[in-house]
């Protein structure tokens, strides 16, 4: 009897931001929008393994191999009363797609979620994007009928951090 390979779920450490921006950009590309990835690899490093990270990153190998990701970072619903994640980026090889390691990637962000108090998990999906949807749905993550996303980016977001007026109020 032979084992099957060995499949490891660890949090990321500074060496593997190569592995991460490559993520990101294979994400990118599989929904046609590699052309507004500004990101870096030190942006990775800067913000994600730095003093204060603004994120964590769960990586996921196959006998040592990278094979998938998910960057995620905490949130707080004020309904809830509780907190939970955000992923922001969810990757696996395509090679090892249909292996579970998807689904493996997410199980482990809800334990740790879970351990620190959490009870949920959210995250956006490209629309065009049916099977991550369909991968999504098939992992518990159902699509809500009762919010839409609103952003400020860009110019938008400069307009508004410029409007900022000083007030009485320190900060």
């Amino acid at each position: 009897m032979t084992n099957g390979p060995h499949v490891a779920i660890r949090p990321a450490v500074d060496t593997d931001v190569e592995a991460i921006h490559s993520a990101v950009l294979a994400i990118a590309e599989a929904v046609g929008e590699s052309h507004k990835v500004r990101s870096t690899p030190e942006d990775i490093r800067r913000f994600g393994f730095g003093q204060a990270p603004s994120f964590a990153v769960l990586i996921a190998e196959i006998d040592g191999r990278f094979a998938g990701c998910c960057l995620y970072f905490p949130s707080f619903s004020t309904w809830f009363g509780a907190p939970g994640a955000y992923v922001q980026d969810f990757y696996v090889r395509d090679e090892f797609r249909g292996q579970g390691i998807g689904e493996r990637l997410l199980r482990r962000l809800a334990a740790l979620t879970r351990e620190s108090g959490g009870c949920y998990i959210r995250l956006s999906v490209d629309k065009q994007n049916r099977r991550a949807q369909a991968f999504y749905s098939r992992c518990g993550l159902r699509l809500s009928d009762s919010e839409q996303i609103h952003a400020a980016r860009g110019e938008d977001f400069q307009m508004l951090a410029d409007a900022d007026e000083p007030d009485q109020v320190s900060r």
